[in-house]
């Protein structure tokens, strides 16, 4: 069955992307940076594709992306390119995944600037799904970047804590909870603050 790589992202405005960062730094630094993480992230998506043909990928966006910036980076990297639906985070993904195994293909989504994020990391989230329905890449903040689905899941993203540190404990419970065989990833790390780009930009 084929896969399909979901690159989840805002369009790329000024004031309206790493809003933590852009209090410290101003957003035009901001900008910058969340623009360089989003290139990275999908040259590391598209390096994954080179490994394993069997892989399609897909930028999917909020925003209105009316200057073209997301078409012209998607079609730069061989990427279609499709706008999030619904109002909350977790409405958003399940939405693309769900389009995604209609489609009859087997989901990863993961976020724009998940810097930390590698090839191999692709590859190991899609062999997970070959015997558990559910695949996640927890993040240092107890969060998650990176989520898969063999199958759909009613309601497993309603009412979750996004943003908040207990994001994946209370994910694991649900998961727990309703019986649904799911593995865990590597533990990666996205940029939020001043000391995360920091430690990025030393990388």
């Amino acid at each position: 069955m084929k896969r399909r790589v979901i690159v989840f992202s805002r369009v790329p405005r000024s004031g309206e992307v790493k809003p933590r960062l852009a209090g410290a730094l101003g957003d035009a630094v901001a900008l910058a940076h969340y623009r360089t993480m989003l290139r990275d992230t999908l040259a590391v998506v598209r390096e994954a594709q080179v490994q394993d043909p069997v892989i399609e990928a897909e930028l999917c966006i909020a925003g209105d992306d009316a200057d073209g910036e997301c078409a012209r980076l998607a079609a730069a990297h061989g990427f279609a390119l499709a706008a999030q639906e619904g109002a909350t985070l977790g409405e958003r993904i399940g939405a693309a995944l769900s389009r995604a195994l209609r489609e009859g293909r087997v989901p990863v989504a993961v976020g724009g600037d998940l810097v930390s994020l590698r090839a191999r990391d692709v590859h190991e989230a899609f062999e997970a799904l070959r015997e558990r329905d559910v695949v996640l890449g927890p993040t240092e903040d107890g969060g998650y970047a990176l989520v898969g689905l063999r199958r759909e899941l009613a309601r497993l993203f309603d009412d979750l804590p996004w943003g908040e540190p207990t994001l994946m404990a209370v994910t694991r419970r649900r998961l727990h909870e309703a019986g649904v065989p799911w593995a865990q990833l590597r533990t990666l790390w996205d940029v939020d603050e001043e000391p995360e780009l920091r430690r990025w930009l030393a990388a």
